[in-house]
């Protein structure tokens, strides 16, 4: 998160904790079908964010999908009478070996709980009459795809009212299903949080499912809900406004294929028009044809929202990169994207825009803005302003995007290798790549183990994340070259007691994308690794991608991991990211120097490895370790921690603080294009980082247009690079240097 200031008046943001936990529950409009859920290894928790249905509820406030979402602060209740029930789809039939009932105050005192192969034949695995309320852990035995709880006595003269209702156990149900399921491409389960809308969707109906997400989400900054909201190929009338953890797309192969009349947009009232915590959000492969008599688009976002092969169509019109008048915003990507009109910065302070096409150029800017492979870009001219420009994008793959053919078919596109390219991939043009039916994909849903994941990985089978948080235990390992992994709605991997969360081996061609990383609260070693240590391959005709992948420490809960990103292969292409150890949380848990620990962010250990748009921030020691050969890096976003206590807690050796960019001194070649590095060390003003980047002195090792920035003067930046630059603090908060050596 960052620090922001308008492009006027530099100051600091002061850190807001979110108020999280809004009551509003959506039940799911996809019913589950088309995909057998995997057999599970264990039993796991096969109930959360599934279709809960029930008899009644006494309030809008109090849908049966609250019991099902993994939040103890949102509740199930029913009308005051008996008999009442609730249940839950599992999607699949299940072995159940345990019920756990978080009850309210309101409780069942005599109930049972019933399985059902059709939700209409039901088989009771547990009675009782005499039951006490609070929470009951019921160990079961029975089987089926539908779980209910059925109250016949009320234990007060209110309804039946349950924070949880947890289904535990494994799916397969003994029926000898094979270890993973088949994925049908024309009807496949893409989760309870995934809405697909088509032409004949009523717009009534589209948007009123468009503002009950926004009513959610729109704060909802560190609570476990995901969605994707996708639409087919079609014209639509939609404004579509995305709150937190919300991703947007279109089903077609161009985004002109959908077109919106309306807006795809993103603003930040809810933080009275600052938009430095607009994070976790994305609008993909979509046009959009703004409404007669409006000209603005707003895109007020800062770290992790990319704006990715979209066209805002016409001249006229304009986007603008912040929320108007004095607000803040603070980082982002804008990539493969037509814009027909003019894109206004305003007071966003760093932005990366690659491969796109702006038909009426560029105005504004802060303190660094990167545009490669841009064409409409403006003219060269760090530092005033703050423009760097290169001009053509050396090797890039696009993001894999999911799509509908005309016969209904799912497909994934893998877009090629583009070799030093400009503009978009498929503007007047017909984009390189390959497709690869869904029925070559596992889906994974949440409670799905990591066992079962790497069964299906080892089968040959891609994967598809639908929107959720994904718990794991061991590692999420990638052998087979070529393996596509994507998520929907920013899915989530949680790294739980300690574990690593993916691994990728040393092979040609993987492709990760649109998968947040979270730490769990055991320490992790490290959230995902690119390669074993010692690989050595060479990938450079097919290298692996990562793609809006994000990753955080801390936030929701107290996280832990040593490093977070590793990359130990040659020639990976690192495609806009944002590795965070969290600088404040939800309401009521703490962040702080020893409580969400993390040592670094991302170290790079092979050889010819490229990071386009890369964001770290507040990493205890170094942010970004380099010790790789031919590494590139176009755009840089840091943030020092703000939570140094003192000094003495921060020195490596007798060097005041850890660069934040950090070329090993075996280092002989290395690039680097548009850097910025910020102090706001708001717990204790007088530490002082020695340098923001520290590299080996070498012709073949350069560094191009950087900015460090004291934020509202609170800390120091000594030098810039190496004992090069000014000094950044309270007296000069903003230095720039544009060439080193």
């Amino acid at each position: 998160m960052t620090s922001r200031a308008t492009s006027v008046r530099p100051r600091p943001r002061v850190v807001r904790h979110l108020l999280v936990g809004l009551t509003v529950a959506l039940v799911a409009a996809l019913t589950p079908t088309g995909t057998t859920t995997p057999a599970q290894a264990a039993p796991v928790l096969l109930s959360q964010g599934r279709t809960a249905t029930a008899s009644s509820t006494e309030n809008a406030g109090t849908p049966a999908a609250a019991a099902v979402d993994g939040n103890t602060g949102t509740r199930w209740s029913s009308a005051f009478s008996d008999p009442q029930w609730l249940q839950v789809d599992l999607g699949a039939r299940a072995t159940i070996s345990q019920v756990n009932l978080l009850w309210e105050g309101a409780y069942g005192r005599a109930f049972q709980l019933q399985t059902s192969d059709n939700g209409s034949t039901w088989t009771t695995i547990y009675s009782t009459t005499t039951a006490t309320g609070g929470t009951q852990n019921l160990t079961v035995s029975g089987a089926g795809r539908y779980v209910r709880m059925y109250g016949t006595a009320r234990g007060t003269g209110y309804g039946y009212s349950l924070w949880e209702f947890q289904v535990y156990g494994e799916t397969g149900g003994g029926t000898g299903e094979p270890p993973v399921g088949t994925t049908d491409p024309y009807n496949p389960n893409l989760g309870p949080n995934t809405f697909v809308f088509d032409p004949s969707t009523p717009t009534s109906t589209i948007q009123s499912r468009l503002n009950t997400l926004f009513t959610q989400q729109e704060t909802n900054q560190f609570g476990p809900q995901r969605y994707a909201v996708l639409f087919k190929p079609g014209t639509y009338t939609a404004d579509v406004n995305l709150g937190f953890f919300t991703q947007v797309a279109g089903l077609g192969m161009s985004p002109d294929d959908v077109n919106l009349n309306g807006h795809v947009r993103t603003e930040a009232f809810w933080m009275g028009g600052n938009a430095t915590q607009n994070f976790w959000r994305a609008a993909e492969n979509l046009s959009v044809t703004l409404p007669a008599g409006q000209t603005v688009e707003r895109w007020a976002v800062s770290q992790a929202a990319p704006y990715r092969r979209m066209h805002l169509r016409g001249a006229q019109n304009q986007i603008q990169l912040w929320n108007g008048g004095d607000g803040w915003s603070s980082g982002g990507l804008l990539a493969d994207t037509r814009i027909d009109g003019l894109v206004v910065s305003g007071s966003q302070q760093q932005w990366y825009s690659r491969n796109s096409e702006f038909g009426n150029g560029w105005t504004g800017s802060v303190w660094n803005m990167v545009f490669q492979g841009v064409n409409g870009a403006p003219a060269p001219s760090f530092p005033n302003p703050s423009h760097t420009v290169i001009p053509q994008t050396p090797q890039v793959r696009e993001k894999p995007f999911l799509y509908v053919t005309g016969s209904g078919e799912y497909r994934v596109f893998v877009p090629a290798l583009r070799t030093n390219s400009t503009g978009t991939s498929w503007y007047n043009k017909t984009p390189a790549g390959s497709s690869i039916s869904l029925s070559q994909f596992f889906v994974v849903q949440p409670g799905t183990s990591a066992a079962t994941i790497n069964a299906a990985l080892a089968q040959g089978r891609h994967l598809l994340f639908t929107p959720g948080v994904h718990h794991v235990t061991e590692p999420i390992q990638v052998n087979r070259a070529d393996t596509v992994v994507l998520g929907l709605g920013l899915a989530t991997i949680q790294a739980d007691n300690g574990a690593v969360g993916m691994r990728v081996a040393d092979v040609d061609g993987v492709k990760v994308a649109g998968i947040m990383f979270e730490a769990g609260t055991t320490n992790s070693p490290v959230l995902m690794e690119v390669g074993p240590s010692g690989s050595s391959a060479s990938h450079a005709t097919n290298p692996t991608s990562l793609h809006d992948v994000f990753f955080r420490i801390g936030g929701p809960h107290v996280g832990k991991a040593t490093n977070t990103l590793t990359v130990n292969s040659d020639n990976v292409i690192g495609d806009h990211m944002w590795l965070w150890r969290a600088d404040h949380a939800a309401s009521g848990v703490p962040t702080g120097w020893t409580l969400n620990t993390a040592d670094t962010g991302l170290t790079v250990n092979g050889d010819n490895v490229t990071m386009y748009g890369l964001f770290v921030e507040h990493y205890q020691k170094y942010q970004t370790i380099w010790n790789g050969n031919g590494g590139r890096t176009y755009f840089y976003q840091n943030e020092l921690p703000y939570d140094v206590p003192n000094q003495a807690a921060w020195m490596n050796g007798s060097t005041r603080g850890y660069a934040a960019y950090k070329v090993a001194d075996s280092v002989t070649s290395h690039q680097a294009f548009g850097l910025g590095s910020y102090s706001y060390f708001n717990v204790n003003p007088a530490v002082v980082e020695e340098r923001s980047f520290e590299v080996p002195t070498n012709p073949n090792v350069r560094f191009t247009n950087m900015v460090t920035v004291s934020l509202g003067g609170v800390g120091t930046i000594n030098r810039v690079i190496n004992n090069a630059g000014g000094t950044a603090n309270a007296a000069n908060q903003t230095v720039y240097l544009t060439t080193y050596p």
